[in-house]
């Protein structure tokens, strides 16, 4: 079975999600409650370094986000998206909306 394996550590102006497995349809749920509920109060980093696929469910999570936090005055990065998240992502023509980063450093 398919599976998402979900990380949570906090910097001093974000919260990072270390994600990696599967994100499709039937892995994300628990990922988009913690989105949906930390992007109201704070930035968030989503490590993407691991994610073996992501299908247009994750990606839509990815960018109602993204949406979720300009609305909310926060700022939402992917961090070091693996090769095929970043074709993913690229597919939809999405790729250059995010902000995609190498670093929690680089957060803002």
């Amino acid at each position: 079975m398919e599976q998402l394996s979900i990380t949570e550590k906090e910097g001093a102006n974000y919260i990072l999600y270390e994600v990696s497995g599967v994100m499709n349809t039937y892995t994300i749920t628990e990922l988009a409650e913690k989105l949906d509920e930390t992007i109201k109060k704070s930035n968030i980093v989503v490590d993407l370094e691991r994610v073996e696929t992501i299908d247009s469910v994750g990606v839509g999570l990815m960018m109602a986000t993204f949406n979720d936090g300009e609305d909310n005055g926060h700022k939402f990065y992917m961090m070091n998206p693996s090769p095929s998240a970043r074709v993913a992502l690229e597919e939809t023509g999405f790729y250059d909306v995010f902000s995609i980063i190498h670093a929690v450093t680089e957060v803002q």
